[in-house]
């Protein structure tokens, strides 16, 4: 048996050790490992200063960027010494000792891992409690435009200005467009939560058809203000970290007057070292500026006095204090609409699941067979009444498919039937395994 080849690079004064540069990690667009590492090291500057000294959740592209990937909390046991770690403690009272980044060797070595986009926690390693990052995840639903991102952007940007905070857009790599804001380490993740739920009402009042702060995709028309990115152990891709698309598209830093006119198409693998090298980072400056959200929980007080309370937490939380029933309106019991005793539940959203699937594209394909059974029902939906869910396994993703029938007239809607492909990512695994009433969603954008 032939031994692996490896190349080894020499960065930040350390060797770095490339297993299988030749792998191809992006098999449309033809990009190998080696290509990936030398975009990091050419970037490794502007890269570091999203990620520097901030723990990171490994999210490992182990057979390439088609491939579903896994998610690693815990750093690997084999690692060289000069690999930092620290340890977070998560809403489930577990613990886990995270890699941190400090410099190019370390970059490098996680790239070296499979990890195609970097995805650090708002803390810094010093500080593990308090944010320095509100984070403002805007993430497009079916039928939305870019155009609509963009103009949902802009008015972000307007109310932040309002709060006296800056903001630092970047295209998400994907088909949304994320919002930095440096905050002072003051204030803990579920303020800094509150703070970002009070921004999104906010944007929604002001654009109420174009922007959304509904948890609930059944309830979700246009672009969705995930607030909740911002609680504890979430992570989002960093920028100038490349996109596990087939172009591999890269989290690129804007200046706001680019926002209205940009094309996230235009930054990959390939162009992005150059448009830094010419023009810079447009986020050089993103410490410099930490700001108070003194001004947004302000808002949030008003919301809540209005009788805007919590709004739902992800599911792998524990039930807050003030936080609204977890359940999805569809399957929302209506106490006025119950027959006395029955203990069933009044539907307020006729959603079906068609298919479960440890890859996407077998979903949609079962999402194909469901719709050339039903012709007639395919036929009156509309594209936000599919709704396509990426949820968290036990060390990977997985994709479910429902449907809103709410087009379809109740005389023509079919029994629901048991969905094809049918999925189970915890077949095997024993009973009592956490998380198994309520799998983790994970954003689109």
């Amino acid at each position: 048996m032939g031994q692996v080849r490896q190349t080894v690079l020499g960065v930040a004064g350390r060797e770095v050790v490339i297993t299988n540069p030749d792998k191809v990690i992006f098999p449309q667009a033809g990009h190998t490992k080696l290509d990936l590492v030398k975009y990091y090291a050419a970037v490794a500057e502007a890269a570091l200063r999203g990620i520097a000294a901030r723990p990171l959740v490994l999210k490992r592209y182990v057979n390439g960027a088609e491939r579903e990937p896994f998610f690693q909390k815990r750093a690997p046991e084999q690692r060289p010494e000069w690999v930092e770690t620290v340890e977070l403690r998560f809403p489930s009272g577990r613990t886990a000792r995270e890699i941190v980044v400090r410099d190019a060797a370390q970059l490098l070595w996680i790239v070296n891992l499979g990890c195609i986009d970097l995805n650090p926690h708002p803390v810094r390693a010093d500080d593990l409690e308090h944010p320095d990052e509100l984070r403002v995840d805007l993430d497009p639903g079916p039928g939305t435009s870019w155009d609509d991102v963009r103009r949902v952007a802009l008015i972000v940007r307007g109310v932040l200005d309002e709060h006296r905070l800056r903001g630092w857009p970047k295209t998400s790599g994907s088909r949304g467009m994320h919002i930095y804001v440096r905050i002072h380490r003051r204030w803990s993740f579920d303020q800094v939560r509150r703070a970002t739920l009070a921004l999104a009402r906010e944007v929604e009042r002001r654009a109420p058809g174009q922007a959304t702060s509904k948890w609930w995709k059944e309830e979700r028309h246009g672009v969705f203000l995930d607030y909740n990115q911002n609680a504890k152990d979430r992570t989002v891709a960093s920028a100038w970290s490349v996109r596990p698309t087939p172009d591999a598209r890269v989290s690129t830093p804007l200046e706001w007057d680019e926002v209205a006119g940009c094309d996230p198409a235009a930054f990959t693998l390939v162009t992005a070292p150059a448009r830094l090298a010419e023009r810079g980072d447009a986020s050089a400056a993103i410490d410099a500026t930490p700001g108070s959200l003194d001004s947004l929980l302000e808002l949030s007080a008003a919301q809540e006095a209005a009788g805007l309370g919590d709004a739902p937490w992800p599911p792998h939380y524990t039930k807050q204090r003030g936080e609204p029933p977890r359940v999805a309106p569809s399957r929302r019991a209506s106490a006025n609409a119950k027959t006395k005793g029955s203990g069933r539940r009044q539907s307020t959203q006729p959603l079906i699941t068609v298919a479960k699937a440890a890859h996407k594209e077998d979903a949609l394909a079962g999402l194909e067979r469901w719709k050339a059974r039903h012709p007639e029902a395919a036929a009156r939906l509309q594209v936000d009444d599919v709704l396509v869910d990426s949820m968290r396994g036990r060390s990977s993703t997985w994709t479910r498919i429902r449907i809103n029938l709410r087009h379809v007239p109740e005389s023509e809607r079919s029994a629901e039937e048991p969905p094809d492909p049918d999925y189970d990512p915890w077949r095997g695994s024993e009973p009592g395994r956490p998380g198994e009433r309520a799998p983790k969603t994970r954003s689109s954008s």
